[in-house]
Parts: C-alpha cells; structure tokens; sequence
C-alpha cells in the first residue's frame, strides 16, 4: 500500500519539469484502487496459507526479490529527479546505479518488485499484475533506451533497454 501511494501521491510533486497532468494522476488512482483491491481481496478471502508458510522459500525468495526490486525502484527514482534542476524540462542522461547497465534502471526495479510480490504470495492475481507490468513497462524501457541512443551521442553504446547485460 506504501508504494502505490507513494507512486499515486508523493512522487508527482517531487518531478521536476513539466507539471504532471491530473487525468494521469486520476487515473493511476483509478488503476491502483482497482489493482489493490483484486489483490487484497484474493489474499484475504481466497488465499490459503500453511502456518509455516513464512518460512517457505517460495515467500522468503520473492519477499527478498521484491525487497530488492524496491531498493532499486526508489534509488533509481531518486536519480532521475536529481538529473533536472528546478524549472528545466531538457533530458539528461542517467548515471549512476542500474542506470551503468540498463536504461530503464526504474522499469527494471518495479518488475523485479512485483515478480516478488507474485512469488511471495504464490498467487494467480499477484502472477497477473506482475506479467502485466512487464508487458506494459518493458516496452517504455525499450522506447526510452532507443531514444537515448537517437538523441545523445554519447550515450553508453554497451547499456541494456531493460535487464543488465542481457536486453
């Protein structure tokens, strides 16, 4: 819930540039209202978990991915706001973090997040957002990586769209 909120509410405030327009914002409250209660719900009234499932890998591996996903979401937003002084709306290039290997350091983060999540909770719905995610936020990885490398020249040519070394 922290992170939708923090996603829905907090963080148009702190980019700097372009105002952030409402319908976006109205809309991405809509998703995650929507998103958070399929989720809540399956897990509350449909889920069926072991006593012992806290100890299970299955939810200690994707609680520690999502962990992870996380860490890397936040540090890589953090970044990307910095590149921007008050009031300039130019594109920088990212440095710094996952930002080294991959252009879409933050896309990167928020998939490896959910597919925690999905992990953790070893649920259809979870599963479900987590692809969805990946189909939606991967492409803007691969658009954004190809803009980079049209408009600066001296972009890193040996960065990934997306997944370190790899894509």
């Amino acid at each position: 819930c922290f992170l939708i909120y923090l996603r829905t509410f907090i963080y148009p405030f702190f980019t700097r540039g372009r105002p952030f327009p409402l319908q976006l914002l109205f809309f991405g409250t809509l998703f995650c209202i929507y998103n958070g209660f399929l989720q809540g719900y399956y897990l509350i009234y449909c889920a069926e978990y072991p006593n012992d499932w806290c100890t299970d890998i299955r939810f200690t591996s994707g609680l520690l991915l999502f962990l992870l996903g996380m860490g890397i979401n936040i540090h890589s937003d953090l970044l990307l706001r910095q590149l921007r002084k008050p009031g300039e709306v130019i594109y920088k290039i990212p440095q710094g973090g996952l930002f080294t290997y991959v252009s879409g350091a933050n896309y990167f983060g928020e998939i490896v997040e959910w597919f925690g999540f999905a992990i953790a909770t070893w649920s259809l719905p979870a599963f479900a957002f987590a692809f969805f995610t990946l189909c939606c936020i991967g492409p803007r990885a691969y658009h954004h990586h190809r803009y980079y490398l049209k408009t600066f020249t001296d972009y890193p040519k040996s960065r990934k769209a997306l997944i370190p070394f790899v894509f």
